[in-house]
């Protein structure tokens, strides 16, 4: 938990199960603790929980067993629309007979809020997302970004305690995702409301997010900020899911305090961080992200290694070459285009190196 987060949590999940046929369990055993105006994301593969979790939070879903809690009140039997939370759908949900404002004044309307405080809600809520000026239109006179923005002012017009958004950006373009996400960003921290965010687009959640919650089968992986899931995950699974890692398979020859030293399958040796203290003679897997591996000189030590490279991509401020060693997997390096032109060349041999701090020994 960082160190700026109250000690006391704003939502609290206490072994929270869910299942939709009394057999298999689409949420097992979930622990997870919210705090007061952060943002955070639920990240992770189709059909791994998430959705669900942020369902179970707003009401819309019966955990079967455990308990939510918020302020420290018990929620699972409170209905949605008691609970002061503010929603964000993928497909906006906006009522197409109503104009913006009358979208906006419904959720006022049904918590009676007096006509005069319903008009300033209103008119503040559109200000928040520059949308004051499309008051009188109807949704379908709107592009997806000004959907999208006018949910969201609907999310917060009733000045909730948390807004919850299930996938809000996915039915827009790339550019407009991209700028939309930057815009969420900076109206989080503007207004310090606590947002939860459901995501399947890693790199959405690295771009937006105080704190990450991978999900996986139902179980969540890894809670952790932004840098520290990319640079430390704690198993194969997020190493692999978040950003690009190369997983190479191996056995560990000998372990030395917090490192061990791995065999890959062509005997090259590798050194790293034995993060589930696997023991000598253990299958693994070691991950190593793209931009860590650098030229070096193949002199025989250990994190030194002889590749070739089988095909390359331009990408305008770096290349990413696919290499092999030996006859194993391809994996891939990330070089700056001025690192080493003549790696560049599809077939060459090229001295590779990476720093042990940077490799990580999974079970596999």
């Amino acid at each position: 938990m960082s160190a700026a987060m109250p000690a006391e949590p704003l939502v609290r999940f206490q072994g929270v199960q869910k299942s939709y046929d009394g057999a298999s369990l689409v949420v097992r055993d979930l622990n997870l603790d919210i705090y007061p105006g952060e943002f955070l994301s639920l990240l992770g593969p189709s059909g791994s929980g998430k959705t669900t979790c942020l369902m179970m939070l707003a009401g819309f879903e019966t955990p079967t067993g455990g308990d939510i809690l918020l302020d420290g009140q018990r929620l699972n039997d409170v209905p949605p629309h008691h609970r002061n939370l503010g929603m964000v759908f993928q497909n906006y949900a906006l009522f197409p007979h109503l104009t913006v404002e009358q979208n906006l004044e419904y959720p006022l309307k049904v918590r009676k809020v007096a006509p005069a405080d319903r008009t300033r809600r209103v008119h503040e809520a559109l200000g928040m997302v520059q949308m004051q000026s499309f008051a009188k239109r109807y949704p379908a006179q709107l592009s997806g970004g000004q959907q999208q923005r006018v949910a969201l002012a609907r999310a917060l017009v009733f000045e909730p305690k948390i807004v919850l958004m299930d996938e809000p950006l996915g039915a827009l373009d790339k550019q407009l995702r991209e700028h939309m996400q930057l815009e969420l960003k900076a109206l989080h921290r503007q207004l310090g409301i606590t947002f939860v965010y459901v995501t399947h687009d890693q790199s959405e959640a690295l771009t937006m997010s105080n704190r990450i919650a991978v999900f996986n089968q139902g179980i969540i992986q890894q809670v952790s900020a932004a840098d520290t899931l990319y640079e430390t995950p704690c198993n194969r699974f997020v190493a692999g899911f978040v950003g690009d890692s190369n997983q190479f398979p191996g056995t560990v020859r000998q372990t030395d305090g917090e490192h061990c030293q791995v065999a890959l399958n062509d005997g090259t040796l590798i050194e790293g961080i034995n993060v589930q203290h696997l023991t000598a003679g253990a299958p693994c897997v070691v991950a190593i992200r793209p931009e860590r591996i650098e030229p070096g000189a193949h002199d025989g030590q250990p994190n030194r290694f002889q590749a070739r490279t089988v095909d390359e991509v331009y990408l305008g401020d770096h290349v990413r070459l696919r290499c092999r060693i030996g006859e194993s997997e391809t994996f891939f390096v990330k070089m700056p285009l001025a690192a080493n032109p003549e790696a560049q060349t599809r077939g060459q041999d090229i001295a590779l190196k990476v720093d042990r701090q940077y490799v990580r020994v999974f079970q596999p």
